[in-house]
């Protein structure tokens, strides 16, 4: 059965094809987009939808997961095999968070459970007919041409496409948040709000607030309703960085969140509904947590629909004059300055180092040299790399010998001790190119309690 809107445009309207093997539902939903102004062709089962895909140009496909003569899966999957850009939609059960899991993975545009709620139908339909065309974003883009980079940009281009969630994971520096950038602003989400969220930097009395939002009189100093970060972000992206730092009763929260796509605020009795896509991400092993008992292995199939791997500096190495090129052209024109070029020895020194801050520790090389050195070319002494030698990084126990000669005490305990302590910090960020994680590790401490000493001590993220 095929419906077009009553009224015309002078141009094509969107084509909507729905496959649902109840007349009741099929009907109601034909209703509901022709009421929106869209045409929709309406069949019963996968066979009858394959014979369509191959008459017609759809712009949309809302599928039911089962059918009489098969799995909406199946549909999902025939239509990635045709190459063609049509997003895909599926309707699954209540509550059934492994077929929604599954349909996401195996390509869907986004999902809707049942019972269908008309505004969240319109609300998918809209955000499915406005996805863009297969261009990176203006403005902003992930500079490179090495093969790892190569095959980011290509998932970036196919994921910026669905609504599934995403993880995005590697090494600090390597440019997860800018990913995670790419697939918003080149996705149907583009004019909404991206929100980025360092799940750290949070207090852990305050995550669930922060995140969900609060009512008047919830606590102690909760003198006015506050949106919380989810809804800042409702209708974009909401980008949770360092996720792994969120605390276990909090993980809770977020899945429901996920799941119902409803958060209730602290202090308020009834849930709100949100539209935020979800793109989270970190530099440790989420399965390595999940097995320690760490993370929550719900929460992390959720999450982990999929995988994106930022690959290291030190993997994309003919890459480095490029990026190089670009972050001193920018970080010129921030100066109002002439842009300086690289000698050949620097070239080749910053070709050879290993970057285990990757690209945020290139820039911060790159910046300290522009700031010191006003000549138009940058040799290896204005870089000013610093290598650790294999000596420096794991000194072996020689007994009592091997231990530092204690410093005499020059100042009051207290300060004596402060000194001592941002020495030993200020060596451990030094030691990993200022990435607080590791260098947290580094020292034996939490992530949290690192962030806590160096705002005690004054050190500030860039060490300066």
């Amino acid at each position: 059965m095929s419906r077009r809107p009553e009224r015309r445009n002078a141009q094509r309207s969107a084509l909507v094809l729905v496959v649902d093997d109840e007349p009741d539902i099929r009907e109601l939903l034909e209703l509901t987009l022709v009421k929106m102004g869209l045409g929709v062709d309406a069949v019963g089962s996968i066979a009858e939808a394959k014979e369509r895909l191959q008459g017609a140009s759809y712009d949309l496909c809302l599928t039911d997961m089962r059918l009489g003569d098969g799995e909406g899966l199946e549909l999902v999957r025939h239509i990635a095999g045709l190459a063609a850009d049509l997003p895909v939609a599926v309707i699954t059960a209540y509550g059934s968070a492994e077929n929604a899991v599954a349909a996401l993975k195996a390509g869907a545009f986004d999902y809707v459970s049942k019972p269908v709620g008309l505004e969240q139908l319109r609300a998918l339909v809209k955000s499915a007919l406005s996805l863009p065309e297969r261009t990176e974003a203006a403005g902003r883009q992930l500079l490179g041409t090495s093969a790892p980079l190569d095959q980011v940009r290509s998932l970036i281009g196919k994921l910026a496409r669905t609504q599934a969630p995403v993880h995005t994971s590697g090494e600090s520096g390597s440019g997860k948040e800018l990913a995670a950038r790419l697939i918003h602003e080149n996705g149907a989400r583009r004019d909404k709000p991206f929100v980025p969220v360092n799940c750290g930097a949070i207090p852990e009395t305050l995550v669930e607030s922060e995140l969900f939002g609060y009512r008047k009189g919830a606590f102690t100093g909760a003198n006015e309703d506050r949106d919380g970060f989810f809804q800042a972000a409702h209708g974009g992206t909401l980008f949770l960085d360092e996720i792994a730092e969120l605390p276990l009763h909090t993980q809770v929260q977020l899945l429901r969140a996920i799941q119902e796509r409803r958060v209730r605020k602290v202090g308020a009795t009834q849930e709100e509904p949100v539209d935020v896509r979800i793109i989270c991400a970190t530099n440790q092993s989420l399965a390595g947590m999940v097995e320690a008992g760490r993370f929550r292995r719900d929460l992390f199939y959720r999450l982990n629909v999929v995988d994106l791997t930022m690959p290291p500096l030190r993997e994309c190495r003919e890459d480095i004059p490029l990026i190089a090129s670009h972050i001193l052209q920018r970080l010129a024109a921030q100066n109002g300055v002439t842009p300086p070029h690289l000698s050949p020895g620097a070239l080749e020194e910053l070709m050879a180092y290993d970057f285990p801050g990757n690209v945020r520790e290139l820039e911060n090389i790159l910046e300290r040299a522009l700031a010191l050195s006003p000549a138009e070319e940058l040799g290896s002494a204005d870089l000013a790399l610093h290598r650790i030698a294999p000596e420096e990084e794991e000194p072996e126990s020689q007994g009592s010998e091997s231990q530092p000669a204690a410093q005499p005490l020059d100042a009051p305990l207290p300060a004596y001790l402060d000194r001592l302590e941002r020495e030993a910090i200020l060596q451990a960020l030094g030691r990993t190119g200022f990435n607080r994680t590791a260098a947290a590790r580094l020292l034996g401490i939490t992530f949290r309690q690192l962030r806590y000493r160096m705002q005690r001590l004054g050190i500030k993220e860039e060490g300066r």
